[in-house]
């Protein structure tokens, strides 16, 4: 039942596009963080 209402009431379809937002959000700030911390240690190696 709450499956079926996140994928057809408007509220789900709502909920359901946040929590995919926050996930990609999450993952692209993850990815810059990452390669900011990489840039930053081989900046301090030399």
């Amino acid at each position: 039942m709450a499956w079926e209402l996140l994928f057809t009431s408007d509220i789900g379809l709502m909920s359901l596009v946040v929590i995919v937002g926050v996930l990609v959000i999450g993952a692209v700030m993850g990815k810059m963080y990452s390669n900011k911390m990489e840039e930053d240690s081989r900046k301090g190696s030399n």
